[in-house]
């Protein structure tokens, strides 16, 4: 597990990097840095809200989650993984937002839930911009049908979109793929009903996170290794 002062500086060196992309691109809004802890022990979780050194943390897992959850009460999680929805259940009431509705199916398991618990369930919905079978999310060319399916479910909010982009070495073709999620986080907020609220766009990892940030406009970035190390 990664040493206090070892987390303390890559966190530090992390917001600096996002403060500067955000200069670059002229921005005066936040972004919110998410912890990504898969695979990482409770006690990464204590050390984190015992010295307050993030707000936000999330997992690609439900049973990291459940296993993980009362060792951070006073953290905000995030689903930021796929999510079957036979493990809804176990999430809905403890993760403030689920960064990867990709599906009708999901959609109506989330209802279900959120209407069981008696809350509205923040959502995101997953882009798949890279066109990748391997990885969950929609088709961009499907967004504008997709909300009109999830505006159904009076118990899901949309909050915004989420990615995974691509590995890739081309900078200049994946910086051309933040621009045009940019522009379908925009669209978003031109098709949904006021019962939404757009204003969230997960989109950045270790890798590019910068350019998220930059060129993206992305609002949240969800780093694992780079604060973490490697994972076990």
């Amino acid at each position: 597990m990664v040493e206090l002062f070892e987390l303390q500086k890559n966190i530090s060196l992390c917001l600096s990097n996002i403060e500067a992309a955000k200069k670059r691109a002229n921005r005066q809004d936040s972004v919110v840095l998410i912890g990504a802890t898969k695979t990482q022990p409770k006690e990464l979780i204590k050390m984190i809200q015992d010295n307050h050194l993030l707000t936000d943390v999330g997992e690609n897992h439900v049973q990291e989650i459940v296993e993980k959850y009362e060792t951070g009460d006073n953290l905000t999680w995030h689903m930021i993984g796929q999510l079957q929805s036979n493990k809804v259940k176990y999430i809905v009431g403890k993760v403030a937002l689920i960064h990867s509705l990709d599906r009708e199916s999901l959609a109506q398991e989330i209802d279900k839930q959120a209407k069981k618990h008696n809350v509205i369930q923040d959502c995101l919905i997953e882009i798949n911009m890279g066109s990748e079978i391997t990885k969950g999310g929609i088709a961009k060319e499907d967004l504008a049908e997709f909300m009109s399916v999830v505006e159904k479910y009076d118990n899901i909010r949309i909050r915004g979109l989420m990615s995974v982009m691509p590995n890739l070495e081309d900078k200049e073709l994946l910086k051309n793929m933040y621009i045009d999620l940019k522009a379908l986080f925009d669209n978003l907020k031109n098709i949904a009903s006021l019962r939404h609220k757009i204003d969230t766009l997960s989109c950045g990892m270790t890798n590019d996170y910068e350019l998220a940030v930059e060129y993206g406009g992305s609002t949240m970035v969800r780093l694992g290794r780079v604060l973490f190390g490697a994972r076990n």
